[in-house]
């Protein structure tokens, strides 16, 4: 093997190797995240019982991954659990005699690997466009992502999804040259995209409109409505074959398709539209679930002000804040050069128009909950900005590097504590708390982290907690009491307050953090005040 291109590989294994040991910590020292218990009890009644009843709101494909992993363990569940999907979870972990951090790390270890997996489609599509320097640089970028890797090393569905959806439009940028092998895997691609989460629906238009843009399936039709109706049926046949890989999930688990627990169809637009998916009855029922989540209002945090509905900027703001500044960058110099590069402009229909239409779709959610909801915006623009390499002009291969090495430090100075991660524009890692809330800064993963350090630096001192998050605080040595219902002037000792809740506080708790001193966090995501 040429010298060169065994350095190409030692680098490529490097940014991996990274990457995959920056998740893998992360997995090992985090508690179970708020949507983590929910996922995998799903899964095991999937696999075990073969029902789908439980978390309908999301297909099955991505929980039956996080089964391979648990089926390394004798996980026992009990059919007859009487409770819902949270408490089943809950159940689970905690009330079976498992131990939840080798259940947590067996249902993570197979989003790992997938989401190494998607470095390398990352890296594949930008090599086609950018050539080899291209590829590493996008590389780079998606390895050192904070946020691919504080959602990757998680057992939640958001990067599995965006990856395949990437997947299948690299699959439709090949398919221009040889659209008999790509377009079927652009099809297969789509499918488990849609099989594992809902958001990807959005992606189906434009998926089937750029199918039809690759050259005729069946020859060279010699006549202009040969070529139209070739490019017709090949857009067709890419949409057949994702909607059959996702009846083909739901077969997977239960080959009767029993579903019991039906959601009244609200009529409209939205019912009839629901009702025209061709799609199992569980999948159309769970696109109505969160119809149902999307009428409704929630609480939101932004830079500092607490607020009750949907911002339409809020992610964008969110993705300015949580995205490092060397990334941004780059973001916006692989766009200009796309634009300035007359053989990249067709790109852009495979890689900014999606992350476009997906965003702007996202920014009119109800759940301002965090950049996950956008996680394929930093997973597409990597592959973007690789075509940066070939910019001619002097010092931006320079510049290049440079703004990748500064993502590179931004991203190891916040290790492992990647899910809090913002950039030094915003005050860093420490401050994300002060602008954003829930799965942008605490989404429950620092329990564990918590009941070290009080052990180690409050021993047998009082503790008054107000925790945001599926773990159960007994099981890893926290005996704290709610203070809230108790009078304020009987709450002494340490009061331990979850950053979500800080963020929202008002009535008695605001009263007590503001009549409290602060003396410790706990993973940026958890506050401890002395009374």
């Amino acid at each position: 093997m040429p010298r060169r291109r065994l350095a190409y590989l030692l680098t490529v294994v490097a940014l991996l190797g990274g990457m995959a040991f920056a998740m893998v910590t992360t997995a090992l020292q985090q508690a179970p995240t708020i949507d983590e218990p929910v996922y995998v009890a799903t899964a095991e009644v999937l696999t075990q019982q073969h029902s789908l009843r439980y978390n309908p709101e999301h297909p099955p494909l991505g929980k039956l991954l996080m089964a391979t992993g648990l089926a390394f363990d004798d996980v026992r569940l009990d059919p007859s659990y009487p409770g819902d999907q949270t408490r089943l979870g809950r159940h689970l972990l905690y009330e079976t005699g498992h131990n939840p951090f080798r259940l947590m790390l067996l249902a993570r270890l197979p989003m790992i690997l997938l989401t190494l997996a998607i470095g390398l489609v990352v890296l594949g599509f930008a090599r086609d466009l950018a050539g080899p320097r291209g590829g590493l640089v996008a590389l780079a970028l998606y390895a050192f992502s904070p946020d691919v890797i504080a959602h990757g090393s998680l057992a939640t569905l958001d990067v599995p999804a965006a990856g395949m959806l990437l997947t299948s439009f690299w699959m439709l940028w090949r398919s221009r040259e040889r659209p008999r092998l790509y377009l079927p895997l652009a099809g297969l691609a789509l499918g488990a995209a849609l099989a594992t989460r809902m958001s990807a629906l959005p992606a189906v238009p434009i998926v089937v409109a750029l199918a039809a843009l690759s050259p005729a399936v069946l020859g060279r039709p010699a006549t202009w409505w040969r070529s139209l109706l070739s490019r017709a049926a090949a857009a067709i046949g890419v949409g057949l074959l994702a909607v059959a890989v996702v009846w083909l999930v739901y077969l997977a688990v239960d080959p009767r398709l029993r579903w019991t627990t039906p959601v009244p169809n609200p009529g409209g637009l939205k019912g009839l539209a629901v009702d025209l998916l061709p799609f199992p009855k569980a999948y159309r029922d769970g696109v109505l679930i969160q119809f149902r989540f999307e009428s409704r209002s929630f609480n939101g945090f932004l830079l500092g002000r607490a607020y009750r509905g949907s911002l339409w900027y809020y992610l964008p703001v969110a993705l300015l804040i949580k995205t490092p500044l060397g990334m941004l960058a780059m973001w916006l110099a692989g766009i200009v050069t796309m634009v300035v590069k007359p053989a990249l402009r067709i790109a852009l229909l495979y890689l900014l128009l999606p992350a476009t239409a997906l965003m702007l779709i996202a920014m009119t959610g109800a759940r301002d909950y965090g950049t996950r909801y956008v996680v394929f915006v930093p997973i597409f623009l990597a592959v973007v900005a690789g075509t940066v390499v070939l910019l001619r002009f002097r010092f931006a291969r320079i510049g290049a590097g440079v703004l990748v090495a500064y993502v590179a430090v931004s991203s190891m100075l916040t290790f492992p504590y990647y899910l809090p991660y913002s950039n030094e524009a915003f005050g860093g890692t420490s401050h994300t708390h002060l602008n954003l809330h829930d799965s942008n800064v605490d989404w429950g993963q620092d329990l564990a982290r918590l009941g070290t350090r009080l052990r180690e630096r409050y021993p047998n001192e009082p503790v008054w907690l107000v925790y945001k998050g599926a773990g159960v605080p007994g099981y890893y040595g926290i005996q704290g009491r709610n203070p809230l219902g108790t009078p304020s002037d009987e709450v002494h000792g340490l009061l331990v307050v979850s950053d979500s809740r800080v963020a929202l506080a008002k009535g008695q708790l605001k009263q007590l953090i503001d009549t409290s001193t602060e003396i410790d966090n706990v993973g940026y995501s958890i506050r401890i005040y002395r009374r």
